[in-house]
C-alpha cells in the first residue's frame, strides 16, 4: 500500500501569479478584487460600484465572454476592458458522453509553474429534476486513497478560483444554461428549471487543501445576483480534513459529505491513509459541531462498497453506532472499477442487506445508480490522463463495467 504523503497546510502547493504574457481574467474574482482592477485602469472612484455590478451581471447572470457583448456599457469602457483583461473559458481538450447522458470534459489551463499546461476533468450528470456538475479543485490529489483512480494521479497544483469557476461557466456555455442561450438537440437535461442546478465538490483533488480557493469559487457560485445557486444545492465532500470542517460551515455555508468508507481506523488507515492524521472519533465530533447542522441540513455520508472489506452486517451496525446524534444520509456508493485496480464491487444483495440495516435505524441510506461509467466518469474514476488510455486498458475497463453490470 502506498504511504500517505504528509500534509501539513490546506494548500499544498500555491498557485504561482500569471506570467507576463498571460492576460489577467475578471472571472473568479469578487467584486472588491474588480473594482481594484477598474481603479488600476483608471476608471473614476464614483463609477467603480456601478461598472462593477455591471460586470458582475453580464459575467455570472448572462455569461458572456465577450466584452463587446455588455450593451449597458460604453464603447470606449469595452475597449479599455478588452485591452487589459479576458473573459475567457478554460479550453475543451475532449468532450466525452455515457450511454446515460453524463457527460465528462477534459479542461485544459495554462501552467502557472507547473511546467505545462494541466488538466482536469469535469462530469455533469442530468436528471429528471436536476442536473449535476462534478467540479474538481485540484490537479491529480495527495490523498492516495487506494481505491479511487483519482489518487494514482499525483498531485501538481491547485486550481484558482477562476478555474473553479470556469468549470461551472463552461458547462452552463455547453448546456446553454445562460438567458437567451439554446440547448444543444439531443442533449441530456432535465426536463425543466436551471440545467446546472446542483454542484457538489466530489471532482479531482481535496478541496479542504484549497480551502481559499474554493471557498471564493462557492461563494461566487451562490451569490444571488450572479450564478445564483442555493447553498443547500451546494455539496462539498471531504476525505476528513477535520481542522478546515467548522470553517467550511462557518464562511461556505454549504452541504457537507465525507468520504468515510470505514468504520474501524485499521481499515479506514488503508482505505483513506489521511485517517492517520485524523482518525475516526475525531471526525466524527468535528461533525457534530458542524456549524448550522440541522435535520434540514444533514451530513452526507459516503460509503463505498467493497467486497469482502466493507460491507458485512457488522460494519453496517458499526456505522449506525458512529452516526448516532448526527444529523446525517449515508449514501451506498458501489464501487465503480478502473483498470488496475484489486478491489470489487460488493453483490447486489449484500449492499441491499447493508442498507437495510442502517434504514431500520433511522438513517436514509440509498444505493447510488452508477452514472457514467463507460466513460470513466462515475464516482472514484476521474483522472487527467484517462484520455490517453491504452487499448487493452480500455477493453478492461468495459470487461469489468459489462461484467458488474450483469
Amino acid at each position: 500500500m502506498t504511504a500517505p504523503l504528509a500534509v501539513a497546510t490546506t494548500a499544498p502547493l500555491q498557485v504561482p501569479p500569471l506570467s507576463k504574457d498571460e492576460t489577467p481574467s475578471l472571472v473568479g474574482l469578487t467584486r472588491a478584487e474588480i473594482g481594484e482592477k477598474l481603479a488600476g485602469i483608471g476608471i473614476e472612484p464614483k463609477q467603480i460600484r456601478m461598472r462593477t455590478a455591471q460586470i458582475w451581471n453580464w459575467i455570472y447572470a448572462r455569461g458572456v465572454t465577450d466584452f463587446n457583448d455588455m450593451l449597458n456599457v460604453s464603447k470606449d469602457l469595452r475597449a479599455t476592458l478588452a485591452s487589459h483583461f479576458t473573459l475567457k473559458r478554460p479550453e475543451i481538450v475532449t468532450e466525452q458522453i455515457s450511454q446515460d447522458g453524463t457527460r465528462k470534459w477534459l479542461l485544459r489551463f495554462p501552467p502557472r509553474g507547473a511546467g505545462r499546461p494541466v488538466e482536469i476533468e469535469t462530469v455533469y450528470i442530468p436528471e429528471i429534476g436536476r442536473g449535476t456538475l462534478c467540479v474538481s479543485s485540484q490537479v491529480g490529489c495527495t490523498l492516495t486513497c487506494s481505491f479511487c483512480h483519482t489518487g494514482t494521479q499525483k498531485l501538481v497544483r491547485n486550481l484558482t478560483a477562476e478555474e473553479i469557476v470556469g468549470q461551472i461557466l463552461v458547462a452552463r456555455d455547453r448546456l446553454g444554461d445562460f438567458p437567451d442561450k439554446s440547448t444543444p438537440v439531443g442533449m441530456a437535461v432535465p426536463s425543466e428549471g436551471r440545467l446546472v442546478s446542483n454542484i457538489v465538490m466530489m471532482g479531482m483533488g481535496e478541496p479542504l487543501y484549497n480551502f481559499d480557493n474554493v471557498k471564493q469559487a462557492l461563494l461566487i457560485a451562490s451569490d444571488g445576483e450572479g450564478l445564483s445557486l442555493s447553498k443547500r444545492r451546494i455539496t462539498l465532500s471531504t476525505s476528513g480534513v477535520v481542522p478546515m470542517i467548522e470553517r467550511t460551515g462557518a464562511e461556505i455555508g454549504s452541504m457537507l459529505a465525507i468520504s468515510l468508507h470505514a468504520v474501524r481506523d485499521d481499515l479506514r488507515d488503508m482505505l483513506v491513509p489521511l485517517n492517520k492524521k485524523y482518525p475516526i472519533a475525531e471526525l466524527m465530533e468535528a461533525c457534530r459541531n458542524y456549524p448550522g447542522l440541522t435535520n434540514a441540513r444533514r451530513i452526507t455520508f459516503e460509503y463505498v462498497m467493497l467486497k469482502d472489506v466493507n460491507d458485512s452486517p457488522a460494519d453496517a451496525r458499526e456505522l449506525v453506532r458512529l452516526l448516532k446524534g448526527i444529523p446525517a444520509k449515508i449514501n451506498l456508493i458501489p464501487f465503480n472499477p478502473w483498470p488496475g485496480v484489486n478491489y470489487q464491487c460488493s453483490d447486489w444483495e449484500t449492499i441491499e442487506t447493508f442498507s437495510d440495516i442502517v434504514n431500520r435505524a433511522g438513517y436514509a441510506s440509498p444505493i447510488r445508480t452508477p452514472r457514467g461509467r463507460d466513460i470513466l466518469a462515475a464516482c472514484g474514476q476521474l483522472k487527467s490522463e484517462s484520455e490517453r488510455m491504452r487499448v487493452r486498458e480500455r477493453l478492461a475497463l468495459e470487461a469489468m463495467v459489462t461484467s458488474d453490470d450483469d
